[in-house]
Order: structure tokens, then sequence, then C-alpha cells
């Protein structure tokens, strides 16, 4: 009777808040069976490891009823720097913003991140419990820091996207789930930094090779969420900017991490979760844990793969482009974009209208397998140098050396000249642009803009204030833009949900 309980619970964090009728009408998989032995240390690590189950539909989920639709197209149309080659994706909603509570992308993100927090909610309160010979103290200890550093990333994810949202930090004991929305303050006050804190002192290895919560990646989470708490959304000031800047500056210090030499080394399978990486949603040349971005960004229908299926889903305007400085070896030829490719059949230059990205090119997959082994990314250690650069900044009234020295990295792999002492303006817009060019189509340039309340015009070369910004599109930038809306399949079974974001 007890295992019979423990699976009811196991059925309720999977189906938290919201979608409940569509996935009772489903059958459920992979969840502990009745005879399960329960006190063991593989049931303790595949509680564990169901915390990062729903990475890959949070991040690159696919879109239902939709042809060439990905979760990660979300951030990336939000920006008003990318473009589509097709209709069926929703790309027209997000030109001419016109976007709402039933738009592809809302309802898809909304349902994998709160799937991902019961996981987490079933580890956090079942782990404790379970006594077995191997299982040392330690152990357990470093697991449930894993489950919370999940956890508040979930959240992360939610507070940026929708603002005040449903705290759910246990697991459901019925299907009543009709919880009212949290402030995003709140959430970050009481779940998401107390939850990165307490992974903070556990025992994790600065690096993990398998692909698991780190502590390079607790560090990295925490650096970016008192960056992000610091920002506009919740106006944390110089204290939190601080704090995220001790954090970074940890894992720069760890020597756990190092730049790859080339940009080309990203795209390399070979070097999953190893050099700058230190965090990746895991994929592997395998159906069906493929990494989509690469079928996903190959033009469209331009005959340079194996693929069936060529989307051209997603590809950056030609003012993006065009900001970039022209010696930037990132914009050049089969670094971060390409130009043209050989056709798969004949061999002949195919010659592209623009620039694609080439950032998930697996070109193994590309010519031969079809089944991209590229990882996709969350933090990098380019992406931490910067969130250093900034905090440290904003925290000490201007540049120190350390600093100027973490910028002058990413410039000197991109073939720009250094930098020297700057002004505390300058040197955030110069950290702020470097952040566009490093990590663009990576999901980080959407939350940049929401928390700085700037945007760079790619036309001016001006930073923009958030609100009021035109896009490439003739599209203006309003308040209503900085949250997205709560899908409408959830305030309709959830009431308390409402009412919706302004605007929407």
């Amino acid at each position: 009777m007890k295992n019979w309980k423990y699976i009811l619970a196991v059925l309720s964090a999977m189906v938290v808040l919201g979608s409940c009728k569509k996935f009772l009408e489903e059958t459920p998989t992979n969840f502990i069976t009745p005879g399960s032995e329960l006190s063991s240390l593989k049931v303790a690590r595949a509680i564990t490891n169901a915390c990062y189950q729903n990475l890959q539909g949070s991040m690159l989920g696919g879109q239902p009823s939709s042809y060439g639709g990905n979760t990660w197209n979300l951030m990336e149309f939000a920006t008003g720097k990318a473009n589509s080659d097709l209709g069926q994706t929703g790309f027209i909603n997000f030109q001419n913003l016109s976007y709402n509570p039933t738009s592809f992308y809302m309802d898809t993100w909304w349902q994998n991140l709160y799937r991902g927090v019961g996981a987490c909610n079933q580890a956090i309160q079942k782990l404790p419990g379970i006594t077995a010979p191997g299982l040392t103290p330690e152990m357990k200890t470093n697991m449930l820091a894993e489950a919370h550093t999940m956890r508040a990333l979930y959240y992360f994810f939610l507070v940026r996207m929708y603002g005040a949202v449903p705290l759910v930090t246990s697991v459901p004991k019925d299907l009543n789930l009709n919880l009212p929305r949290t402030a995003a303050k709140a959430v970050y006050d009481t779940l998401i930094i107390p939850d990165l804190l307490l992974a903070e002192k556990s025992t994790l290895p600065w690096r993990d090779a398998t692909g698991l919560i780190s502590m390079g990646a607790v560090k990295s989470i925490l650096a970016d969420v008192y960056l992000t708490y610091a920002g506009a959304a919740i106006n944390g000031g110089n204290a939190a900017y601080a704090e995220s800047a001790k954090r970074s500056l940890d894992v720069i210090n760890s020597g756990a991490y190092s730049l790859f030499p080339e940009y080309r080394d990203m795209i390399n399978p070979a070097n999953k979760n190893k050099g700058e990486f230190i965090f990746q949603v895991q994929y592997a040349a395998s159906v069906p844990s493929t990494n989509p971005l690469t079928p996903l960004t190959i033009p469209n229908y331009s005959g340079i793969s194996k693929y069936s299926d060529e989307y051209g889903s997603v590809y950056p305007t030609p003012e993006f482009i065009a900001s970039f400085d022209p010696n930037d070896k990132r914009v050049k030829d089969r670094q971060f974009f390409y130009y043209s490719y050989p056709n798969a059949k004949t061999g002949a230059t195919v010659t592209f209208k623009g620039a694609y990205i080439y950032k998930w090119f697996d070109s193994v997959a590309v010519t031969s397998t079809v089944k991209s082994d590229l990882n996709y990314t969350l933090y990098r250690l380019a992406d931490v140098k910067l969130m250093y650069a900034e905090a440290s900044n904003r925290a000490e009234g201007g540049p120190n050396a350390t600093a100027i020295q973490q910028v002058n990295d990413i410039r000197t792999r991109a073939q720009l000249p250094p930098i020297g002492m700057m002004s505390q303006d300058a040197f955030e817009k110069e950290v702020w642009l470097q952040r566009y060019f490093e990590l663009c189509f990576e999901n980080k340039m959407w939350f940049d803009m929401v928390r700085t309340r700037k945007v760079h015009n790619d036309v001016t070369g001006n930073w923009d204030n958030f609100v009021g910004h035109k896009t490439v599109f003739n599209a203006t930038f309003t308040e209503k833009q900085l949250l997205f809306p709560v899908p409408k399949q959830e305030t309709d079974v959830n009431p308390n949900l409402l009412p919706n974001n302004p605007g929407y």
C-alpha cells in the first residue's frame, strides 16, 4: 500500500499545474512500479536523475501542431533579431508582436518547466528517507543539491518568462492544483536563491563529465540569478551585483574550465561536457535523443544535408549580422554562421540568401547519420566571464583589471583588439555588446534585454530603451513584451492564475 501511495505521488507531480486531463488520457511511462525496492542506491540515483528529464522538453521541446516549431524558437523570435523560413513556426505573431495566451510555445514551456519542478519536489521529498548500502550521507547531500539546483533552474525560467507563478514546493497529495500566483521576488527569495545557496554548501565536484549538476553549474546559475535579481525586474541593487560577481569569479578561478581555442570546438561532439562547457542539456546520436537544432537551423530545402527535412526555422536578420565588426571572427563563414555549403548530392556550392546559424551544425549528422550528437549548452565559461565583468563593474562603480581581462579574453578569441580602462557606463555597454555577439542564438539575448531594459539597435548602433524600441520589422516593444502570457489552457483550468500579465 505504501508503494502505491508513492506512485500516486509521482503521477501527481507529473501533472503539476494544468493539462491534467490530457496527461490522464495518455499512457504513463517511466515511473517506479509497485514492486520496486525503494531503499537502494540505484533508486536514489534514479529519483535524482528524474530531475533532469524535462530539460530536453523545456529547452528544445517540439511544439505540437507546428512544422519546425521548437521551444527554443520562442526566445529568439521575441528579440526581433531573428527570422524564419516557415510560417508554420508561428513566427509572424512574434514579428508583429501579436502573440497571445494561445500562441505557440507558451504552453509547452509552462508544462515542461512545471513537470521538472514536480520531479525535483519528488526527489527532495523522497531522498532523505532512503537508506541503502553504499549510499553515504555525502552522496545523499550531493543528490539533494542536484535536485535543489534543478528546481531553482526551472523556477528561474518560469519567473523570467511569466513573472508571478504558482509556487509548488511539495508533491501534491491530490489533483486539486488550483494554486494562486506568487510574486516573482517572493519566488526568488523563498525558493530560487535558498535552493542554490543550499546546493552551494555541498561537496559536488567543480566539473561533472557526465553532464550532471556540478559546483561550477551551481555557482554559474547563482551568478546568473543574482545578476538578474539586481536588474530591472527586481531591482536588487549593488548587493546582488556583488553576490553575482563573487560566484562568477569562483567559477573563473576554479581552473575547471577553459575557453576553447576555436569556435568550431563547440560543435565537435567529442567535446561535450568539456572545455568551457559548464552545464549542458544532454543529447546523443540515437533516436529519440538527437539534438533537434541541427536540422531546424539548416536553410529550408537547401539540399545540403541528408535530412529529409531542412527547416530553416530560425536565422539572423541581415541587420544583426551587419552589426558585427567586419573583423570579428564570429561573423566569418563557418564560425557562428555560414553562408554557403556543398549540395549533398552534387557537391556544387549552394549559396544561401543570407546568414544561417552554424552553432549546432553537426557535420557527421548533416552529411551522413542525420542523428545529431551535440549537446545544448545552458552555461559556458564565456557567459560567466561576461557575467563577472558586468556584475563587478556595477558593484564596484567601475571596471577592475580582472573584469577588463575577462572581456579581452572574449575579444581576443574573436580576433578583436583589446580594450583598456573605460568609464563604468562605456564598459557596461561593451559587456552587453559582447554578450549579444558571443551568446547570440543561445536563448540568452531575450533575458538580457528584459533585465537591462535595453536593446541594441542594429541599425543605429545605439542602445535603445526596451520600451519604445522599434524592431527591424517595424514593431515597437511596450511594457506588455516584458513578460509572456500565462497560457490560456492553464487559466481555463485554474482561474486563480488570472488576471493574466498586463496586455494579455
